[in-house]
């Protein structure tokens, strides 16, 4: 008798720690992270159990190699906005996985501005022409052990449109490609 009444206990509380576990992105982020071609500050809000909306600044770099001068670099400020759609975070919790700061797949749709305010070059009298892509995008973003450091993976083929001022604009078929290392603050 004893031994069945501790096992329907057992059953009972185990199954209420699974259905009070439900699988759902975190109510707000704020994320500073790093790559090979910038520097980036981000929140990511809730918007429903899987969704969320990110809103992100930072400084994008690009790097010049020509055989007729030497090496140049340019970093611009960039403005993102992207919906994203975190769709195994359930899957990943009935694994033992933890989804803690966003950990999960995505799907996402990535609207990236980048003004013509201001550019940090080694080139003289360099500027970057006004210009707003728009990509849809599928990543991951995991924590790092379950620490607050992550990284992300992101790729995605989408449209740039450029904004230029003594010739016609410019509409270009462009890759993202997104390899970033963070921290995640609380």
């Amino acid at each position: 008798m004893n031994k069945t009444f501790v096992f329907l206990f057992l059953m009972v509380l185990t199954f209420q720690y699974i259905k009070g576990q439900n699988a759902s992105v975190e109510k707000n982020i704020f994320n500073v992270q790093t790559g090979i071609l910038g520097i980036w500050a981000s929140n990511e809000n809730k918007l429903g159990n899987d969704f969320t909306i990110r809103v992100e600044t930072g400084l994008d770099m690009g790097y010049y190699i020509s055989a007729y001068s030497d090496d140049r670099y340019v970093l611009a400020p960039v403005f993102l906005l992207e919906p994203k759609w975190y769709y195994n975070l359930e899957s990943r919790l009935n694994k033992g996985k933890h989804i803690e700061n966003n950990s999960g797949n995505f799907l996402g749709l990535k609207v990236k501005y980048v003004p013509d305010w201001f550019v940090i070059s080694d080139f003289d009298n360099y500027s970057v022409a006004n210009q707003v892509s728009i990509i849809p995008r599928w990543g991951i973003r995991r924590a790092i052990g379950k620490s607050n450091f992550n990284y992300e993976i992101a790729t995605g083929l989408g449209y740039k449109y450029v904004f230029l001022k003594n010739t016609d604009n410019d509409l270009r078929l462009v890759l993202d490609v997104h390899l970033r290392i963070g921290y995640t603050f609380n």
